[in-house]
């Protein structure tokens, strides 16, 4: 199945003016008096738009008068209106089937109930469902409408609204309205485009320490379109104990907000002293989050009703530096602060970049039944329920991407939500499906996780569904046993519980070939920094900070670790089988583990020892084992009973623990517990000996014992490519995008020709290419990954030329 779009390409001239729009195909025979569909009341428009011009001209409307307090307003097929006002006049509805253009000259402000975009002649005053023909009972769309798109442009990727100048959309729940649904902002199956000043980053790490009391902050990067006046979040750095929510007990919180003073260079001055101390030495580090934005979509009443965003199926358009503020619905399904609701990949190209969502009550970013969307650079900022929330476990081929995550709280289940054991208790970023990309992003202080993938099934509710496949075919599979492909360079510290928590699927999990990938992190100043309770997983490059516990509660069925450091994880710093469960399935292998910074310590063990062997070939192998700092042999024994209940195996043998060359080359130590009989008389000599083993534990001298190759990683899966981007300069095309893969990108081709790769991180490459304009009628763009795997399903664009900047409408034809 390829997806073709219709792009209409933009040029880099300025907007200069409005001209007149050309005819485009009738919808359908509609009318302009109250009537009813699929049970909703369509309404009758007060004022409508009559010809071009701007908002701000009485010959815009018919009648010919400007829009006023409590007006439905109707921007008409076929028109093109300027909104060029700051009104504080709330209209109780504007339906955009034209076009609706905020001015980049002058600061704006709309005031309305529920704005939404639609090619349809009749509207209703819900803030959820689309009115036109082709929609189910719930106003969901179910086939696409060959017609040109309304469009609402709050400024372009090209031509964002620029820097001193702001656009504002305030939403107002009005009385009569449905306090399910209003205030909105919806677009169905139409083109909708927020797009505020670009920042160079949103957000950056700290590059020096602060100390209570300072009132500047130095920071990692040049903070190129910051300015004085500016709204900052300094993250904290110590994790606080809580009482149930961090939400009812702020005072826990050493995130902080401030307001740009001065700026000099990398150095911000803040308008009053900072109270906590935060890193911004060494490798942990806080970062300095920026939450101001020049286009703003909030609620008008944070303590009442609040709105909420939404874009339906065959919508097109994006998201780029825009603020979220004060929206969300709390306790209410779909009714979340951006929400890209059942799009599948009929949005392919869009993207949310640079947005701060802050102050939601349900969720920051919903991706729901979506594939193919980019989110990168985000910030938000608490959060009622989960943040960047993948809803139902059929989304695959998104990229979340360097965002920041910033106090989501515990929340309540929503009504009828689609995976009933997902108890909303607050995490940054929560994902079912493990065929999508998490890289660079950051959690801080969330209640309950940083990051949490969880994938269950259960007697409501079957884990097995419809999923895209690399060919772009749907087919039914269980998603417990699709593995997290790639997961890395991802950072959690100063969380309520969890830093990383990967768990839920009670055992199923991808083969050996196909392992969870977890790689490259850093876990610090939390509770438990990683629960790996998936089997089959290999973990990379970990570095855990100031926890209380390290590894914990893991599945140990073909764990593969390798270059783990833990340090100054006080209670149990690499967990048994299950924690108290004290059960381990199968093999593991950890191939270089540091500790350091130990403690006091006492007889609780670096690594503990499972009791019960339930496939009868558990082991535990370990090479490359370094304990660095220890003061006294009689503490932090190596390998001995954990904490907890300590217990004898209930399998007729128990779980050997395998140090390998610990007492030279080839001569390796295995350790087992002394509450358990199963290996006496196996012709071993074994003995206490400190610190390798505890009160507990004894060891003997093994030869003749292979460390294991538990897994056979191959790499199958293409890359994921999308074009986000396309502008006309003189006689070339200007076209940019990013590709993704569970391995590395080597080459990106546009047209068959290879594109330049602009930047690339691990499994992330962005990319361009310029062809020439008057030959390219057509854009595919694919990717090729270092195994040689070739995109199957390219993203396919057919180009239309027009003079006016960012104005774009896209068809898809699925073949």
């Amino acid at each position: 199945m390829i997806v073709r779009h219709l792009l209409l390409v933009a040029t880099l001239v300025p907007l200069s003016g409005l001209g007149s729009s050309p005819s485009v195909a009738q919808d359908h025979a509609g009318h302009h008096a109250a009537g009813h569909r699929h049970g909703r009341e369509t309404v009758e428009f007060s004022i409508r738009s009559a010809r071009d011009g701007k908002w701000s001209e009485p010959a815009t409307w018919q009648p010919a008068r400007l829009p006023r307090q409590g007006d439905r307003v109707l921007i008409s097929r076929g028109t093109q209106v300027q909104y060029d006002v700051a009104s504080e006049q709330v209209l109780r509805l504007v339906q955009v089937v034209g076009t609706l253009r905020f001015s980049r000259d002058c600061d704006t402000l709309l005031n309305v109930g529920v704005l939404k975009v639609q090619n349809s002649d009749d509207c209703s005053e819900s803030g959820f469902a689309c009115d036109f023909e082709g929609v189910n009972l719930s106003g969901e769309p179910q086939q696409f409408r060959d017609a040109r798109l309304p469009l609402l442009e709050v400024g372009t990727r090209q031509q964002p609204i620029p820097a001193g100048v702001t656009a504002r959309i305030r939403l107002h729940y009005l009385e009569g309205m449905d306090k399910q649904d209003a205030p909105a902002l919806v677009c169905c199956s139409a083109r909708m485009e927020l797009h505020g000043a670009p920042l160079a980053r949103t957000w950056s790490k700290l590059a020096a320490d602060v100390r209570p009391g300072d009132s500047a902050v130095t920071i990692s990067d040049e903070p190129a379109g910051w300015r004085v006046g500016d709204e900052l979040l300094v993250t904290g750095s110590h994790k606080q104990s809580r009482g149930g929510s961090y939400r009812r007990d702020p005072e826990k919180l050493h995130t902080e907000r401030r307001v740009i003073a001065r700026i000099k260079g990398a150095t911000l001055h803040l308008d009053r002293p900072l109270e906590h101390e935060h890193f911004g030495g060494g490798e942990f580090r806080s970062e300095v989050a920026n939450l101001s934005r020049n286009v703003v979509v909030e609620s008008a009443d944070p303590d009442g009703v609040r709105g909420h965003t939404l874009y339906h199926r065959w919508s097109q358009g994006g998201i780029s530096y825009a603020r979220f503020a004060h929206l969300g619905k709390e306790g209410v399904l779909g009714r979340y602060a951006i929400h890209f609701h059942l799009v599948g990949d009929t949005m392919r190209g869009s993207s949310v970049i640079g947005a701060a969502i802050v102050d939601s009550h349900n969720r920051w970013i919903t991706i729901h039944g979506t594939q193919y969307l980019l989110v990168r650079d985000c910030i938000g900022f608490r959060s009622v329920g989960h943040g960047y929330f993948l809803e139902d476990g059929t989304e695959v081929y998104n990229l979340l991407d360097r965002n920041l995550g910033i106090q989501a709280f515990r929340g309540r289940r929503l009504p009828e939500q689609v995976l009933p054991f997902d108890p909303n208790d607050g995490g940054a970023f929560w994902w079912a499906n493990g065929r999508n990309t998490l890289t660079r992003n950051v959690a801080c202080e969330n209640d309950e996780y940083g990051y949490r993938y969880d994938s269950q099934k259960r007697s409501n509710f079957d884990s097995h569904l419809p999923v895209r496949m690399k060919d772009g075919s749907q087919q039914i599979v269980d998603i417990r046993t699709l593995p997290i492909h790639r997961f890395s360079e991802n950072e959690s510290h100063s969380e309520g519980l969890y830093s990383v928590a990967v768990a839920g699927t009670d055992g199923a999990g991808p083969d050996t070939a196909h392992p969870h990938r977890l790689s490259n992190l850093k876990l610090w100043q939390t509770h438990y920094a990683l629960r790996a309770e998936l089997p089959t997983m290999l973990v990379e490059n970990v570095r855990i900070q100031d926890a209380a516990y390290g590894i914990y509660r893991p599945w140990f069925e073909n764990h593969v670790y390798r270059n783990l450091q833990i340090a100054s994880t006080d209670a149990e710093p690499f967990n048994r089988g299950l924690d108290d469960q004290d059960t381990q399935h199968g093999r593991i292998t950890v191939d270089g583990l540091t500790f350091t910074d130990l403690g006091y310590g006492g007889q609780m063990p670096l690594i503990q020892i499972s009791a019960d062997n339930l496939s009868g070939d558990a082991e535990s192998h370990f090479r490359n084992v370094r304990v660095l700092g220890r003061n006294r042999d009689d503490r932090w024994p190596l390998v001995n009973l954990g904490g907890g209940p300590r217990r004898q195996s209930k399998t007729d043998k128990g779980v050997p623990v395998y140090i390998h060359d610990y007492y030279g080359d080839g001569l390796h130590a295995k350790v087992v517990s002394t509450r358990d009989s199963w290996w006496r008389g196996d012709g071993q000599q074994y003995r206490a000996d400190p610190p390798l083993t505890g009160d507990e534990s004894v060891a003997a001298t093994v030869k003749d014992v292979e460390f294991p190759e538990l897994l056979q990683p191959t790499d199958d899966q293409p890359p994921a490519t999308v074009i986000l981007g396309v502008q006309r300069s003189g006689g070339k095309l200007i076209v940019q995008g990013v590709s993704h893969d569970d391995g590395q990108v080597r080459q990106v081709q546009v047209n068959g020709m290879p594109a330049e790769m602009t930047t690339a991180t691990p499994g992330v490459t962005d990319w361009r290419i310029e062809l020439d304009a008057g030959q390219t009628a057509t854009l595919s763009a694919l990717a090729v990954d270092d195994a040689g795997n070739i995109e199957l399903t390219p993203h396919v664009l057919e180009l239309a030329a027009r003079s006016v900047a960012g104005d774009a409408s896209a068809k898809t034809d699925n073949q």
